[in-house]
């Protein structure tokens, strides 16, 4: 499965996501060629601050490979990571992160972000995490515009 498949899959679950009231962020997690977990953001469904797409994800990943180290995995993650999220990644050591928003673009949307590039996390860490934005980016985006459409609550 290449970059742009798993971010589709990643897209897909934002919108299921927002049928049922919750915000516009999505990540898929593929490992060895085997979608491992595909998750939306659950923030508001679970009152947890912390349930963010890719925390969601990689529960869900390292469960399916009886193991907290995903090694080798690439992930699709709708916007560029949150720092917590960024972290997590890192502590999971999968290879590859991709994403097509960017942090500005959630922080224009109204969500409370910390505007600090996954990429700066990444490099003060020494983080071997390989980082590449851009994938779908216009689509990943136009999720937010989505969500604003159809949903009256606040962004957190």
């Amino acid at each position: 499965m290449d970059a742009a498949e798993l971010m589709r899959l990643a897209i897909d679950k934002v919108r299921e996501g927002l049928v049922a009231g919750q915000s516009p962020f999505g990540c898929a997690i593929a490992m060895a060629g085997r979608v491992l977990a595909v998750e939306h953001n659950l923030v508001r469904r679970t009152t947890d601050i912390t349930a963010h797409a890719e925390i969601n994800a990689l529960r869900s990943a390292c469960r399916a490979a009886s193991d907290i180290h995903l090694e080798g995995a690439i992930v699709a993650t709708t916007c560029e990571p949150c720092p917590m999220c960024m972290s997590a990644l890192h502590w999971a050591r999968v290879d590859t992160v991709y994403y097509g928003a960017t942090i500005a673009d959630a922080t224009s949307a109204g969500f409370n972000e910390l505007s600090i590039p996954a990429s700066e996390i990444l490099r003060l860490g020494g983080s071997p995490v390989k980082l590449k934005g851009g994938l779908l980016p216009a689509e990943c985006a136009a999720l937010f515009a989505e969500w604003q459409a159809g949903n009256a609550a606040r962004p957190y």
